[in-house]
């Protein structure tokens, strides 16, 4: 389950923290706010399957550092 305060590191290399999830106006679909660490200005939103999907080699999208 996806919490606030979570910390992520994308596939990339960059490390994000959850600012909450949220759901989609119209189509309530569940959607996660984070943001880079160190950086509020740079927030960004993601579908929740998005967010945990798998990448087509296995890795995960997005890995759990800390809760």
């Amino acid at each position: 389950m996806i919490k606030v305060g979570q910390i992520y590191k994308h596939y990339k290399g960059h490390i994000y923290i959850v600012a909450g999830v949220a759901r989609h106006s119209e189509t309530l679909e569940e959607l996660v706010v984070y943001y880079r660490q160190g950086n509020l200005d740079d927030m960004w939103v993601r579908p929740l399957t998005m967010f945990t999907e798998k990448l087509p080699d296995g890795r995960s999208r997005f890995e759990l550092v800390t809760e």
